[in-house]
């Protein structure tokens, strides 16, 4: 069979979003309905089509409820309430969705039923800052995160601490109604307290980690948010919290499984998957160089696979921003294994967010090819300088070879694929 790369990139990436789409993974877990009132709240990049799948196949009765999603990722409810905030920094619509929804599970009772639908994304969509931190400070201490090259269970442990709804706040104002976590993994190891900093579930962290974490990567954080974390007052809720004793948590979707999706593709193709984790963390520029020594070890050894083979991974990697250009883990991630393969023939790549956005561009990824170095030099752009740079983005749309997906309505993280073709293809 003629295999053609990027296509069958394409079509893996693909795979691996439609395995986490609500309108499947929803259904499943939809419990029977309570003696009293059925809420639904949620938080993330995925959450209003999760709400809008629970819509479509609930038929037990009257449901309410609010949810916060991300700019432009919205879709038309019934019952259920969408607004609208952003990310990945916060802003006031944000601070507001959260207020609403903690006005929405004010009152309620032990026959209530709370469905609460997270994904990834509701960190930055919840930004209800602790008593005397403001959304500013907020605002500051996340973008100095996300430039620090923290991993993103580092960069929640920090959050949890300086909110007012995250570290299980938001579950402890339901007691005593029964809460029923849906949630959709876009972290490695697909802990619940790290997706979305972990609203409505138990935190074992401590302010004392949030602070070990801050002097770590150099982070200047307010004096207020300094003195909260300090005196302990910004502590999260525990597990052995009796608040939590009716929290139920189901994950839906998570990057392991689409992972096998997309290795599903590979197989149906007659291209052998070889799976190398779905948590992996690290720079991106180091793991694109291991990953490229790995498709090289392939190419030239028949190990750890015979080509045709596709080396799929999963998970968040850090990018630690010191140059001018737009950043996107994904991007910095495939230029630095092109860098690395220098045009070795028959290997190509994909890189994306299964959530359309990489980093802060509306990007989901990039394709790479044993061309790639050779047409930037064409075009006078220096591969090391653009990654030095960090514009990954800028290299790839030079190329003509930019991932663009739009709002995928979904999110489990990173999806890399990097394929081996034999020299005969």
């Amino acid at each position: 069979m003629k295999i053609e790369p990027q296509d069958l990139l394409s079509k893996m990436f693909q795979a691996a979003v439609n395995a986490a789409q609500p309108e499947h993974c929803i259904p499943p877990y939809l419990p029977e309905a309570p003696k009293g009132r059925t809420i639904v709240i949620g938080a993330g990049k995925a959450s209003a089509a999760m709400a809008q799948a629970l819509e479509r196949h609930w038929d037990k009765g009257p449901i309410s409820g609010v949810v916060v999603t991300r700019y432009g990722y919205g879709v038309p409810c019934d019952h259920i309430k969408i607004l609208e905030a952003s990310h990945p920094v916060p802003d006031q619509a944000g601070e507001d969705a959260a207020r609403e929804i903690l006005r929405t599970v004010s009152d309620l009772n032990e026959d209530d039923l709370v469905i609460c639908l997270i994904s990834g994304g509701g960190s930055s969509l919840l930004p209800l800052a602790a008593e005397g931190v403001t959304l500013a400070d907020k605002q500051a201490i996340n973008k100095a995160l996300l430039k620090s090259g923290a991993s993103i269970g580092e960069m929640n442990t920090v959050r949890r601490h300086l909110s007012a709804i995250k570290g299980g706040r938001l579950a402890a104002a339901c007691a005593p109604a029964r809460v029923l976590n849906l949630l959709i993994s876009d972290v490695p190891g697909d802990k619940p307290m790290d997706i979305a900093s972990g609203p409505t579930v138990a935190d074992p962290t401590t302010c004392e980690q949030a602070l070990e974490i801050i002097a770590r990567y150099g982070i200047e954080i307010p004096a207020a948010a300094r003195a909260l974390l300090e005196s302990g007052d910004g502590e999260t809720i525990k597990p052995d919290d009796s608040r939590l004793a009716h929290v139920t948590t189901h994950l839906v979707a998570t990057p392991q499984l689409a992972l096998l999706a997309a290795a599903r593709v590979a197989e149906s193709c007659g291209v052998r998957p070889v799976l190398l984790g779905d948590s992996i963390e690290g720079e991106a520029r180091d793991v694109g160089k291991v990953m490229a020594g790995i498709a090289l070890s392939v190419s030239q050894h028949e190990q750890p696979a015979q080509a045709p083979c596709v080396l799929l991974s999963g998970g968040e990697t850090t990018v630690t921003l010191r140059g001018q250009g737009r950043g996107g883990r994904n991007v910095e991630f495939l230029l630095s294994t092109a860098i690395a393969l220098n045009g070795a023939p028959g290997i190509y790549g994909l890189a994306g967010d299964t959530d359309g956005v990489d980093g802060q561009e509306e990007i989901a990824g990039a394709f790479c090819s044993p061309d790639t170095l050779e047409r930037a030099w064409q075009q006078g752009i220096r591969p090391r300088d653009s990654l030095d740079n960090n514009d990954g983005h800028g290299f790839f749309e030079a190329l003509d070879d930019a991932l663009v997906t739009g709002p995928t309505l979904t999110n489990v993280n990173d999806f890399r694929a990097i394929l081996v073709l034999p020299p005969s293809d």
